[in-house]
């Protein structure tokens, strides 16, 4: 049975130095799952594995830590464990902070409850700015559901919508002109309502399925 566990890793920066990380992992057939890089102070680079690991974490920890290139190494809790799933907001400012409100007010009485739940906001304008917005969502990590907020969404977010449901992100969107409302999973008229039911359904703890509604527009 694997465990999935978190390492921050302090090294060198330079060529090679993922290629070192991922060669240890791999030898003890270590899957991973997430892995990012970010700068630490001069010539060092901080980097973050998710890892899946069929053995003792130890061992694979272990080697890490006697590579060359490695100043420090922490395993810690692993993101999804820290902030769970994230809800995406999107569209006009004043509906963003509207969905917001209940978004993070049904995500405290689920948490509360020990499930784990995050909320993010962005407000933008431009047909392209949100299509590319929305397509960035599918590879942001831990992302489960996106919410369009706006008064006018069409054309080409239409088509970036469909995309990010086939590939399984839950999309809910206001009751607003344009197209994207036929595109979504669920449309909700009140912002308020829609952050709420948007948790509900990406909810552990909740009963609400968004497949088992009769109707779709509320």
């Amino acid at each position: 049975m694997s465990e999935r566990i978190g390492v921050l890793v302090r090294t060198q920066s330079g060529p090679g130095v993922l290629h070192q990380l991922t060669g240890v992992i791999a030898r003890h057939r270590g899957d991973i799952s997430s892995v990012e890089i970010s700068a630490y102070g001069a010539g060092e680079a901080a980097v973050y594995f998710e890892i899946d690991v069929p053995e003792d974490p130890a061992v694979v920890l272990t080697e890490l830590r006697a590579l060359p290139i490695v100043r420090d190494l922490d395993r810690v809790a692993t993101l999804a464990t820290i902030y769970g799933k994230r809800v995406i907001i999107m569209g006009g400012g004043a509906q963003v902070g509207q969905v917001a409100i209940g978004a993070i007010s049904e995500a405290d009485r689920h948490n509360i409850r020990g499930e784990r739940i995050s909320v993010d906001t962005i407000p933008l304008v431009g047909e392209q700015t949100l299509a590319d917005a929305v397509r960035a969502v599918s590879r942001l990590p831990r992302a489960s559901a996106l919410v369009l907020a706006g008064s006018l969404m069409g054309g080409d977010i239409e088509h970036a919508v469909r995309e990010v449901r086939a590939r399984g992100l839950l999309v809910v969107s206001l009751n607003m002109a344009g197209s994207v409302p036929e595109a979504a999973d669920l449309v909700v008229t009140d912002p308020v309502q829609a952050g709420v039911m948007t948790v509900m359904a990406i909810a552990d703890t909740a009963k609400f399925t968004v497949g088992r509604l009769q109707r779709r527009v509320f």
